[in-house]
C-alpha cells in the first residue's frame, strides 16, 4: 500500500500570532499555533467543500483499507476519504463499545465504526473543521435511521469535547500529523480512554528528524509533510501521556516533493493502563 502527500501550495500564510515554544513544540519553535491551525482549516474546509481526497490519500489508501470488507460506507464519505493506513484494522470493537474518531473528516472510518460497534454501541467523530462536520451530518441523515449511533462534534483534537474515561478505543487516520501540540493530542486520548482502552492511529511518521525548511513552511504543515514526528519522539510523547504496550510499524514509504528524505505511513498502538496494573510492584 502507497500514500501521497498533497504537494504544499504556494499561498503564504499572513497571521502574525504568538508563537509556540514549549519542549514538545520545538519542530515548530517559529511558528504560532493560530497560523498553524488556520492553514490546516483552509486546505479542509476546501477538501470538505469538493470531491478531493485528503493529504495521507492515496490510489491504494482507498475505501478497500479502511476496515473489513464486509462493512460498508456511504458514497459521500468515500469521496472526501482521507487516510495513510487502516486504523480500524488494528481493533477489534465489540456490540456496545464505544469509539472516537480524531480528525473524523467526511467521517468513512466513523461510519464503518457504526456498524462494528452494533445500536448498543457508538462512533463520534470530532474535526476542527466546521465543513467536514457539516459534510458529514449530511451525510448521515441521507441514510436516516442506519447511522443513529453516530455523532459528529466540532472541536479540536488537543481540547476534546468527550467526558473523561468514556471510549473503548480512540482512533485517527492521517491527522495528528497536523497538529500543533501533540502532547496535548495524546494527553487528551488518555482522559477520555477506559482503563484498558486502546489509542490506534494511522500517521505519518519518520525515522530521523526534517531539516528546518521543511518544519517551517506553513503550506507543508497543513499538506501532512511539516508535522510529522520520528518514531522515537512519537513513543516518547505517548509515553509522556501515560500510554503503555507502544507499537509503532510502518506500512509503506515515500519520498516527498523536493525534500529527500522518506516519510512511513505507519500504524500506531497503545494502551492506557489500569489503575490495577499502576498500582502493581
Amino acid at each position: 500500500m502507497s500514500f501521497r502527500v498533497l504537494e504544499p501550495s504556494k499561498k503564504p500564510a499572513t497571521s502574525q500570532a504568538r508563537s509556540i515554544n514549549t519542549p514538545q513544540n520545538k519542530q515548530h519553535e517559529n511558528m504560532s499555533e493560530l497560523e498553524i491551525r488556520k492553514a490546516v482549516k483552509e486546505r479542509y474546509a476546501k477538501i470538505a467543500l469538493s470531491s478531493d481526497s485528503s493529504c495521507c490519500a492515496g490510489e491504494d489508501c482507498g475505501d478497500v483499507n479502511l476496515a473489513t470488507s464486509s462493512v460498508t460506507v456511504p458514497v459521500e464519505a468515500s469521496a472526501v476519504n482521507a487516510g495513510c493506513g487502516s486504523p480500524l484494522l488494528l481493533i477489534n470493537p465489540r456490540e456496545g463499545d464505544v469509539v472516537l474518531d480524531l480528525g473524523s473528516g467526511g467521517g468513512i472510518d466513523i461510519f464503518r465504526a457504526s456498524q462494528l460497534v452494533g445500536t448498543s454501541g457508538k462512533a463520534i467523530g470530532v474535526d476542527a473543521t466546521p465543513e467536514m462536520i457539516w459534510r458529514a451530518r449530511e451525510t448521515k441523515s441521507t441514510y436516516g435511521d442506519k447511522y443513529a449511533n453516530t455523532e459528529f462534534r466540532l472541536g479540536e483534537i488537543e481540547y476534546l469535547p468527550i467526558e473523561s474515561n468514556a471510549v473503548d478505543y480512540v482512533i485517527s487516520n492521517c491527522v495528528i500529523n497536523l497538529s500543533p501540540d501533540k502532547l496535548a493530542v495524546f494527553r487528551e486520548s488518555f482522559r477520555v480512554l477506559k482503563e484498558d482502552g486502546v489509542f490506534a492511529v494511522a500517521d505519518v511518521t519518520l525515522q530521523k528528524e526534517i531539516p528546518d525548511a521543511a518544519r517551517k513552511d506553513m503550506d507543508s504543515w497543513s499538506a501532512c509533510i511539516a508535522g510529522a514526528l520520528t518514531d522515537s519522539e512519537y513513543e516518547r510523547l505517548l509515553t509522556s501521556a501515560g500510554f503503555q504496550d507502544i507499537k509503532i510499524d510502518h506500512v509503506s514509504d515515500s519520498n516527498i516533493g523536493e525534500y529527500p528524505f522518506s516519510y512511513f505511513s505507519s500504524h500506531i498502538k497503545a494502551r492506557k493502563p489500569s489503575a490495577n496494573s499502576l498500582r502493581a510492584p
